[in-house]
């Protein structure tokens, strides 16, 4: 499998698409083997770099909704997916994420995974703690690791739902587990 990552990672560089960097891949896959995660939730699909990391980690009934507008894109990851061997656990969905989640109708999910603009974070977090059970993770790429004056990262930090922490991998990562 570690030549269809690579050709994943290749192909969207080729491409100018953004990829989460390869120890944010391990990270997906390990939190998601770990944690058993049968239900995740992905903002921003890209060529489904990330989706595969995740959905190869997950149990054999494991289930990814992954939602990305730009069709081109996701048509391209479909192609990945079937290639290894997950397309039938990956639903895709090309709508805005921010349009659809308030009407998304599953709960209790274990993680969601957020690569998508940054501008919208806080309403993306909003949005996927609605969906997440208790201990499930929200995982924000892109969050700078360092930049404590950074108005999101406190709110994040100082959630009141969330223990989180900002890990110092590719840009940043955000994770924090919901506690309430």
């Amino acid at each position: 499998m570690t030549e269809l990552l690579l050709e994943i990672e290749q192909r969207a560089k080729k491409d100018g698409i953004a990829t989460v960097p390869r120890e944010v891949g391990r990270l997906l896959s390990v939190l998601t083997h770990a944690m058993q995660a049968n239900r995740i939730l992905e903002i921003g699909t890209g060529y489904g770099y990330a989706t595969v990391q995740m959905a190869l980690a997950q149990p054999p009934a494991g289930k990814i909704w992954t939602f990305d507008p730009y069709i081109e894109r996701t048509e391209v990851a479909r192609e990945y997916f079937d290639r290894a061997g997950v397309g039938d656990r990956v639903e895709i969905v090309n709508q805005p994420a921010l349009e659809v989640l308030h009407i998304f109708p599953l709960r209790n999910l274990d993680i969601a995974f957020v690569d998508a603009p940054r501008s919208d974070y806080a309403e993306y977090l909003k949005q996927c703690l609605h969906v997440l059970k208790l201990s499930g993770l929200v995982i924000l790429n892109g969050l700078t690791a360092d930049d404590e004056t950074d108005s999101f990262n406190r709110t994040f930090l100082q959630h009141s739902q969330l223990d989180a922490a900002i890990l110092p991998l590719g840009a940043g990562l955000g994770i924090g587990a919901r506690k309430a």
